[in-house]
């Protein structure tokens, strides 16, 4: 960067600059000059997280004490080499398009410097090479959650909820990244694999904000009322629209101190002193360590269609054995993978040329389909499988051609390696070809487990669309359909139960229902077969929902109460007490969908059947689709545990629908336990507790005093936490019950007492400290004494 009097020269760009000495940050007396310097310096590690994202900037022309305003559209006289595109919004000006500024150099960021644009503020969603709108399609590549504490909540709490997001992230197979905002909150990004629409990933990060303030309400709400916020950490899902945006990383902020929005490790959220950033420690930080957020976004976006990490085929010559890339992208020396020694293998061509679909535990799960052309396995990635049904599209991204020994490989692949993870064969057979351009496949698949007439249509540089072919029309009749009676599950142990054979649903504390909606009429069925469509009015948006669909659903209606959690008694008499609760309706099975019966179709089948429904369910709060537990069955016992279910399900993914039948295709494990509890104290609580009991802290005898097992803070009632305030007030004393050191937050405002009452505790699990897991308050235990435990 060259300076003159006036002007800077940045990478070959003139730069006109005014006010070089303006204070923009009083407080520090932060000139105009040393923003200016600080995105210069900022550059390298702030460009890649706004490449090719519209950036709407927050400017603050005469310093952070004068009145700031949002700026959309480039103003008159923005150089012509700054990169911009042409965006569609409704109302906003006479054609309805905004002109944003894609920042793609170090002189962009300068001139936003220039312009006193203090903020840079860019969505989830980048706007694709080969398209430059205005209808650009807004398919997110990355998720944000921001941490917004209230009042009374510092900054390390803030990390603590940050740390249980991240947790929630890692079960999902997202790695997460926090940013510390520069203003009072954190935020939590995580790389998504391949781009999803802005509505799938705001539903992805309402649903973790929503779970964590379910388990945790006293200090975590998702609600966007200012008004519950006092004493908890609100977790902004909403960031995610298409519509939204979310301070850059790197960017400055208008605050009274020039603090920017910084990269931390995770390590760092864990220290009590954790705080805010100045960009000049930031710029020391970067320094030193790089840019922490490198494996955020790294990838280029290059078209507006979802991708995978493999690299496309573009050749339209194809020649005959060409290995060069898959070699080039592997080691030899440390994959088990062939690399096309074995000239031998799918030697036997009598009854045809193979296809082989492996199920590959990557970043991702996806299958790898491969047909042998021309002596290699020309190869697919598909994110779903191959669809089941002619009314399914499903994306292919096409990959380097693989040698002709892979199609027996089966095996782990080491992690750090290209395509890391573990694969397996989910199918192989031969095929016959019927059309093979550069452009559209049609083959007919003879597999053990798959068959029928597919197509294979290019319809971008790497990505295809797959579809089952309908070779004739199906009649449209709900075929066994006159028993209303659901599948059942017998009870029985699931931890020994493998991913490959068996899948895993959280069970559901409610009504079981079976949904029909057939020409247009919506019937809500008990497994008893009592028709309850006007008992639950909160679900007839389900004929919106559907539209001109048939379908047949199987599900459980349930009532959450005011923690989120599924609440039978609550459910059962809501209609008598009044109440407050929220009904909603969860879905996990499909019986028959516009004229087809699916009940012999196999449960994965009818699961991907189910997905495709799912985002007919988007708008509808009433109801949803829940996501499968992740598996073995020992670990989707431990998640269904640590979400709050009363349990977890386990479905042979092979398994039919039995009809009113309970089957061992179907096994149930319920997660909580009772234990009788010691209370040895209490903390104040927040918000509508304040002034009262908020949390019991509880314990158990051992031979050397009472060893602290956790807070108990949800299952009571207004009335019952007033009855045991004055029922422990007697009973205060000055110093711990416990034997145990408790954390400095607990020890600071907790309230001791003798300990003499017993309590009745409903719980999942133990922690790895050994504390009770989601403990639920059940009563007091009149009949027993401290001594009796």
């Amino acid at each position: 960067m060259c300076a003159t009097r006036n002007t800077l020269d940045v990478d070959g760009h003139r730069i006109a600059v005014t006010n070089l000495d303006k204070v923009l940050y009083p407080a520090t007396g932060t000139r105009k000059a040393e923003v200016i310097d600080y995105y210069n310096r900022i550059a390298e590690v702030l460009l890649p997280h706004v490449h090719r994202r519209p950036v709407t900037r927050k400017r603050w022309p005469d310093g952070v004490d004068s009145e700031p305003f949002f700026e959309k559209n480039l103003p008159a006289g923005t150089p012509e080499w700054i990169d911009r595109v042409e965006i569609a919004h409704r109302s906003t000006g006479r054609d309805g398009n905004v002109s944003y500024p894609l920042a793609g150099e170090r002189a962009d960021l300068i001139w936003f410097g220039q312009q006193g644009a203090l903020e840079l503020h860019v969505p989830q969603w980048a706007v694709p090479a080969d398209v430059d709108g205005p209808d650009v399609p807004r398919l997110a590549d990355r998720i944000v959650l921001d941490l917004d504490p209230g009042p009374g909540v510092d900054l390390s709490r803030c990390a603590e909820i940050a740390v249980m997001v991240r947790d929630l992230l890692d079960g999902v197979g997202l790695r997460s990244y926090p940013v510390t905002s520069g203003s009072k909150g954190i935020h939590v990004y995580a790389g998504l694999d391949r781009p999803v629409s802005a509505d799938g990933a705001r539903s992805v990060a309402k649903q973790i904000a929503m779970s964590l303030a379910a388990r945790h309400p006293e200090t975590v709400t998702a609600v966007m009322n200012r008004a519950v916020r006092t004493g908890k950490v609100f977790i902004d899902w909403s960031q995610n629209s298409a519509s939204k945006t979310t301070l850059a990383p790197y960017s400055l902020r208008g605050r009274e101190q020039p603090w920017a929005a910084a990269p931390r490790s995770w390590e760092e959220l864990a220290r009590s002193d954790i705080r805010q950033l100045l960009f000049t420690e930031v710029l020391e930080r970067v320094e030193v360590d790089g840019d922490l957020l490198a494996d955020l976004d790294r990838a280029p976006v290059r078209s507006g269609r979802s991708e995978t990490d493999d690299e496309p085929v573009t050749e339209s010559d194809r020649p005959v054995v060409d290995l060069s890339e898959y070699r080039r992208k592997r080691d030899e020396a440390r994959t088990p993978e062939p690399f096309g020694d074995n000239e031998s293998a799918g030697a036997d061509r009598e009854r045809g040329p193979i296809f082989v679909i492996q199920e590959h535990h990557a970043r991702r799960l996806h299958y790898d389909f491969r047909l042998e052309r021309d002596g290699v396995l020309v190869s697919w990635a598909v994110p779903k499988n191959l669809p089941a049904d002619s009314g399914q599209n499903r994306l292919a991204v096409q990959t380097e051609d693989h040698p002709m020994d892979y199609a027996d490989f089966a095996g782990d692949i080491p992690a750090g390696e290209y395509g890391g993870g573990h694969v397996e064969i989910w199918d192989r057979g031969t095929y016959e070809t019927e059309k093979w351009r550069p452009d559209e496949v049609i083959v007919r698949l003879r597999g053990d487990r798959i068959q029928g007439r597919y197509a294979l249509i290019r319809t971008g540089d790497k990505n295809w669309l797959a579809h089952l072919m309908s070779d004739e029309p199906r009649p449209i009749t709900p075929d066994s359909l006159r028993d209303p009676r659901p599948m059942l599950a017998t009870e029985e142990s699931i931890e020994n139960l493998s991913d490959e054979a068996w899948a895993f649903e959280g069970k559901w504390d409610g009504y079981r229902l079976i949904v029909e909606y057939l020409d247009g009429k919506l019937r809500l069925i008990t497994r008893s077969g009592i028709d309850m469509t006007t008992e639950f009015p909160e679900l007839g948006g389900i004929v919106d929902d559907l539209g001109l669909l048939d379908v047949v659903l199987d599900g459980e209606v349930v009532a959450l109460d005011s923690s989120g959690h599924t609440n039978f008694s609550l459910l059962a008499a809501r209609n008598a007490t009044g109440e407050q609760c929220t009904i909603k309706l969860m879905l996990f099975d499909v019986l028959f969908l516009n004229g087809r019966s699916l009940l012999r179709t196999p449960w994965s089948g009818r699961r991907q059947v189910l997905d495709e429904l799912a985002p007919l369910f988007t708008g509808d709060n009433a109801v949803q689709v829940p996501p499968l537990l992740p598996g073995p069955g020992g670990r989707a016992a431990e998640v269904s545990r640590e979400k709050g279910y009363e349990g977890a399900v386990a479905k042979r993914r092979d398994s039919v629908y039995q009809q009113g039948r309970r089957s061992a295709s179907w096994l149930k494990h319920k997660n909580w336990r009772d234990i009788e509890v010691i209370v040895g104290g209490w903390r104040p609580g927040k918000g509508n507790r304040t002034n009262g009991i908020g949390s019991l802290l509880v314990g158990l005898p051992e031979s050397t005093g009472l060893r602290y097992v956790g807070r108990v803070g949800t299952g009571f009632t207004e009335r019952q936490l007033r009855a045991l305030a004055d029922e422990l007030e007697p009973l205060r004393r000055r110093s711990s019950p416990f034997v145990d050191k408790l954390d400095r937050p607990i020890e600071q405002d907790a309230v001791w007492v003798l300990p003499k009452l017993v309590g009745d505790v409903r719980y999942m699990d133990w922690t790895g400290s050994g504390h009770l897991r989601h403990p639920v308050w059940r009563g007091i235990r009149r009949d027993k004494l401290p001594g009796d435990l």
